[in-house]
């Protein structure tokens, strides 16, 4: 099952070398932005970086459930603190991150973040080599590497308004949410396939391979952001409260928060129990979890390349519920998958839940992120996405600890369940909001 909205990396977001040429106003982006994405040396060279990074992750997506829950034996409540930990970052320092990005450039803080996780994915391989890797490891690694993400994304998503004209930005989010997909397409294929062949913690060299080529991209790539000017708010306190304010005061990207934290904390509460569904109620194995995953990422690629489409039809506003109403239909299919009798009905009914739940995701995500970001002002985009990102993914840890637990309490088919009807009801902040019947997202 897809991470749940937002994210986008999630998914899912030119500097000069130290001394960035001058940008010479309006004249500079009139021309920038007559220019093809397809002709800008700049964002190819990031585009490209983050292409092979998503393919390291993505191979690593499901080495990390598999060799928790098939070599160290773990416990539904284990996956769930496992998951927990991954997200927590989010909560715990996700605002000041977002303070702090908005003070530094963008493109340095995820050079930093990339070469953090690429040291944390290599410890795993070497602590199974040398004989002493355990669960609290996982633990450690998963939280080093959530805390660095933390100042990825954030500097991610307030970066591409950076490197690309404003008129550019959608085009932009298209390209690098497109490129995640097809990395999701074929990197739990081939890690599932690897996995025939190598031992699961092989799996985690493919990541930091990720994270250094995204590095080495990144240090390539001239934008022309200047060094922030010190913000108005003297006090760290003062800099949160100015992006929290802005997330909560502002009519559309309130009502889209508040109903991506709903999706996201009962869709963790299902997908923390996924791969125990997959690998041990059912037994279909850790290549049939990454074939699933993978056709998963089938939709989201198809979602990509029609989220404009879809948005132009239906109205961009009104495919934001949709799509939410949508994709909780398709999870039904989940829990439904344990009442099937034959293996390949069960692994049909995954698959197509996984396929359609990942185009309405990707829709919902190009169409909101690219709204946010052509709407606030370029001051305020770290501590914006930081604070959106603390209130929609600082849920998950919860929702993933709510989910071991409840998976050994009552079960794990019960429990994804009620995640799948919880998540349901996210759609209504939207329904009852200006943005149902619009027909375009604001500029």
């Amino acid at each position: 099952m897809p991470a749940p909205p937002i994210e986008a990396p999630p998914a899912a977001d030119r500097p000069a070398a130290d001394a960035p040429a001058p940008v010479t106003g309006d004249v500079t982006d009139v021309v920038r932005s007559d220019r093809s994405l397809w002709r800008d040396g700049d964002f190819l060279r990031f585009w490209g970086g983050q292409g092979v990074s998503q393919i390291g992750s993505s191979v690593g997506r499901i080495a990390l459930p598999v060799l928790a829950v098939s070599v160290l034996d773990a416990t539904a409540f284990q996956v769930g603190l496992l998951d927990a930990v991954q997200f927590a970052a989010f909560l715990l320092i996700g605002l000041p991150a977002g303070a702090w990005v908005d003070r530094w450039r963008k493109r340095r803080t995820m050079i930093a973040a990339d070469a953090v996780r690429a040291v944390a994915m290599l410890a795993i391989p070497v602590l199974w080599w040398t004989g002493s890797l355990d669960f609290w490891h996982l633990l450690a690694v998963a939280a080093v590497v959530g805390t660095a993400t933390v100042f990825f994304d954030v500097g991610y998503q307030s970066f591409v308004p950076v490197l690309v004209p404003s008129g550019r930005v959608a085009d932009a989010n298209g390209k690098l949410e497109a490129t995640a997909q097809v990395a999701r397409l074929g990197g739990p294929g081939i890690g599932g396939a690897l996995l025939s062949v190598v031992s699961v913690p092989v799996l985690f060299v493919a990541e930091a391979v990720g994270y250094l080529v995204s590095a080495i991209a990144l240090i390539t790539v001239r934008d022309s952001e200047r060094r922030p000017d010190p913000p108005q708010e003297a006090s760290l306190i003062g800099q949160i409260r100015a992006g929290l304010s802005f997330v909560v005061r502002h009519p559309l990207i309130s009502r889209i928060t508040a109903a991506t934290g709903i999706s996201n904390f009962f869709s963790t509460v299902a997908a923390t129990l996924y791969p125990i569904l997959i690998l041990r109620e059912l037994g279909l194995g850790a290549p049939v979890f990454g074939l699933i995953m993978s056709l998963g990422a089938v939709g989201g690629v198809l979602g990509a390349a029609l989220a404009s489409r879809i948005g132009d039809r239906v109205g961009e506003g009104n495919a934001l519920p949709l799509s939410l109403v949508a994709s909780t239909v398709l999870m039904l299919l989940m829990p439904a998958a344990t009442l099937m009798p034959a293996p390949w009905l069960q692994i049909t009914a995954l698959s197509v839940a996984d396929f359609g739940f990942s185009v309405l995701v990707v829709v919902y995500n190009v169409l909101q992120v690219s709204m946010r970001q052509r709407v606030c002002p370029p001051a305020l985009l770290g501590r914006m996405n930081a604070s959106i990102r603390c209130l929609v993914w600082g849920v998950m840890p919860i929702g993933a600890l709510l989910g071991g637990w409840l998976g050994g309490w009552i079960g794990i088919v019960p429990t994804i369940l009620i995640g799948v009807v919880g998540a349901g009801t996210a759609c209504v902040p939207l329904f009852f909001s200006p943005l149902w019947g619009m027909r375009r997202l604001p500029s």
